[in-house]
């Protein structure tokens, strides 16, 4: 084995363990969750910002994060962003309430914002370009393996130990991973860009008021309250307008909007926020289901989440195949819609045992290992490659945004039906994830043969 093998190796390693964090900690605490509302004492509207304030954090600071790693240092941000990430995780497992948790995730999400697009560009530079794509290939599928292994783990964790553990397990990994960063990843720049503080500021404040907005307005009980909920929703659609304002007469602007006059681009992140929403929604109640309605443990609703989960390693790479084959279009439309299916026939079984859903799971499954992959490509076939960074960056906070509203618009349904059994709010949740994910099929419909934007 040659020098620079190794060193390739010790590249796509800890870049891959980095995102591979990031993503796992939005999927660990999905199983942990009913021990956290159980030992807070906690609604189910507030216990959804467990997974919101993260994924809400990550989106908003997303751009800026990347805009930092391209002028200071990609390695020194990755650096800072595990650091700061593991400073989070010990907040989270010393919370002895919800909002001391929240705050805590809020520091996590800050840290994971850099490291999963620092991860991927300073793979990109440090691989050779005929190498690229396999490593490229490696690293995604690392990651996705977050999604398979997290709630199982979560699962493990909380019945052998406490939910606090799924968080110190950060700390010496982070640790670990800072040590050996800062020792065998290469440095690299990017295009020095002013960085957009008060861009992002008007950013975070119209993702987070729009959500808590949405999520307070089902708690509403008096007219001071809804005054309240109403005036932070119009600042936030008000901090949205400014901010797309800002873009569109910035000469470099964080989010360029002339690459939405492409309908493919636009098309595919909506169809993103919307196939990414419904499962978000999904993984948020589907394993309090679990454990409050069909009695599960937290490791067997960790398990039991495999059928779902699992298909990611089976079908992903059929999926990228049949993407080069049929287009992205085809795929990406077939996906949403078995996603869809599959959640519409949870909705039906919801009254039976655990293995009538086992099929239903699968079929869900398949969609998102579809889906996924042929949107990412399809917008980021639309653009031009010098802008494939920035486009990626979107994509991303599509992602995330669309899961953060997914979540909260699965409790505003679920809330519709308090003082019923946990049954029938989770199967009208299911219901409305369904539809969610049909709705994407309208803007996967978008997606079109010519994918390169052009603009002049």
């Amino acid at each position: 084995m040659t020098e620079e093998t190794v060193k390739d190796r010790w590249v796509l390693g800890l870049t891959s363990l980095g995102f591979f964090m990031a993503m796992m900690d939005a999927m660990i605490v999905t199983t942990a969750s009913t021990a956290i509302r159980t030992e807070f004492q906690i609604s189910v509207g507030l216990l959804q910002w467990a997974l919101n304030a993260y994924n809400i954090t990550i989106a908003a600071v997303l751009l800026v994060g990347v805009a930092l790693g391209e002028r200071w240092g990609r390695r020194k941000i990755y650096n800072w962003g595990i650091f700061i990430f593991t400073i989070g995780s010990v907040l989270c497992a010393l919370a002895n309430n919800i909002e001391w948790l929240i705050a805590a995730r809020i520091v996590e999400g800050l840290g994971a914002s850099v490291m999963t697009p620092m991860s991927m560009a300073i793979l990109t530079n440090a691989v050779p370009a005929n190498q690229r794509g396999r490593a490229l290939g490696i690293w995604s599928g690392i990651g996705g393996l977050a999604l398979i292994v997290g709630p199982s783990l979560g699962g493990l964790i909380v019945a052998q130990l406490t939910w606090q553990w799924i968080f110190w397990l950060n700390v010496p990994v982070g640790i670990m991973a800072i040590g050996l960063s800062q020792h065998h990843l290469p440095e690299s720049h990017g295009q020095n860009e002013p960085i957009k503080l008060i861009d992002n500021l008007l950013l975070i404040m119209a993702m987070a008021g729009l959500v808590w907005a949405l999520s307070a307005s089902t708690s509403v009980t008096g007219t001071s309250q809804l005054g309240l909920v109403v005036v932070i929703g119009l600042v936030s659609v008000g901090c949205g307008i400014g901010f797309i304002y800002r873009q569109a007469i910035d000469p470099l602007p964080m989010l360029p909007l002339t690459l939405f006059h492409n309908p493919t681009f636009t098309g595919g992140n909506l169809a993103t926020a919307c196939l990414y929403g419904s499962m978000y929604g999904v993984v948020f109640f589907l394993p309090q289901y679990l454990q409050v309605s069909q009695r599960a443990t937290a490791l067997t609703a960790g398990l039991a989440l495999l059928p779902w989960t699992g298909t990611l390693v089976v079908v992903a790479p059929f999926a990228g195949r049949a993407v080069d084959r049929f287009g992205d279009r085809w795929v990406a439309t077939l996906g949403l819609v078995l996603q869809g299916v599959g959640y519409l026939l949870i909705a039906l079984l919801v009254h039976q045992s655990y293995l009538w859903l086992v099929l239903p799971l699968m079929i869900a499954g398949v969609g998102l290992s579809m889906a996924g992959p042929a949107l990412q490509k399809a917008v980021l076939g639309a653009v031009p490659r010098v802008m494939i960074g920035k486009a990626a960056g979107v994509y991303n906070v599509f992602r995330l945004l669309g899961g953060a509203l997914g979540t909260t618009v699965a409790v505003m349904i679920f809330y519709q039906y308090s003082g019923t059994p946990f049954s029938s709010g989770f199967q009208a949740t299911m219901l409305g994830t369904a539809v969610l994910s049909f709705l994407g099929v309208i803007w996967s419909w978008h997606l079109a043969a010519e994918r390169v934007v052009n603009l002049d």
